[in-house]
């Protein structure tokens, strides 16, 4: 029998081919590759969720093309499969890198909207998108940045398509971080650190009004000036305590005098001489 030489061969080269093909280098697969052949390549990966090629094909591209329309836009949208990526650091390093090149940029707005977004979700954890969590009970520095992101894009940008989204979050923030500060002071209550709990308490009172971390802050004050004897600041945080809770929103004293939470220095410096 006679066995066809020819055919086997040609399978054989044929499969070599296909093998070589495969094990090509990137550098050689993409070396005659476009700008937008990997802007497009990118975005592909970046729209079917294959965050980690695209990120290595924006940065491909803007190695071999540094200037022009593709590398500019690349800059921000790597910015972004880093945040979806779940690298924060790297997210935001690419969003500021991005805002220091393009200033004027007209995607600036949505670079300061992306840096408050990562921030925003640093603050809330990983875990609370799962089962619900206490994020007050989190460091605040994250909330805190991204409070600062979404108020220069307020500010800088009030008219921009991110503002009104950026304005939502911002009063979310600004609850979050006063309820944090609530929590510090309370913690210094329960550890008899008494001076160090109204100053907490204070910063509330006196940056955060209208906040519903205004109650608890007023009456960790209360305790802690009862327990350090200084009734009349006591009564004077009760007082402000019951008008609160008339309307639910705090209501300043007069603004002539001192704020309550700086009053408690005059009073301890009173009682040492």
């Amino acid at each position: 029998m006679k066995i066809k030489i020819v055919p086997i061969l040609i399978i054989l080269f044929t499969i070599e081919l296909i093998g070589c093909s495969t094990f090509l280098s990137e550098e050689e697969r993409t070396k005659n590759w476009s700008a937008k052949r990997f802007y497009s390549e990118a975005k592909e990966s970046l729209d079917s969720g294959n965050y980690k090629s695209a990120i290595d094909m924006y940065e491909k591209l803007e190695a071999r093309y540094p200037f022009g329309k593709y590398a500019t836009q690349s800059q921000l949208d790597v910015a972004y499969a880093y945040y979806k990526y779940a690298e924060p650091e790297s997210a935001l390093a690419a969003a500021n890198r991005f805002l220091r090149l393009h200033p004027n940029s007209k995607q600036a707005p949505y670079a300061l909207y992306l840096k408050g977004l990562v921030n925003f979700n640093r603050s809330l954890g990983f875990l609370s998108r799962f089962i619900p969590t206490d994020s007050t009970q989190r460091d605040p520095g994250a909330s805190q940045d991204s409070f600062k992101d979404f108020s220069e894009l307020v500010r800088r940008y009030p008219r921009s398509d991110y503002a009104k989204d950026a304005h939502k979050r911002l009063l979310y923030l600004r609850n979050n971080i006063a309820q944090s500060e609530v929590n510090i002071a309370q913690f210094y209550l329960k550890k008899k650190a008494y001076i160090a709990a109204v100053r907490r308490a204070s910063k509330v009172i006196e940056h955060y009004q209208k906040t519903p971390a205004v109650k608890p802050a007023l009456e960790v004050m209360i305790k802690a000036y009862d327990k350090m004897g200084l009734k009349s600041l006591a009564e004077d945080s009760r007082r402000i305590l019951t008008l609160n809770q008339n309307n639910g929103a705090f209501i300043s004293e007069d603004t002539r005098k001192k704020p309550l939470g700086y009053r408690i220095w005059d009073a301890l410096e009173l009682d040492k001489n």
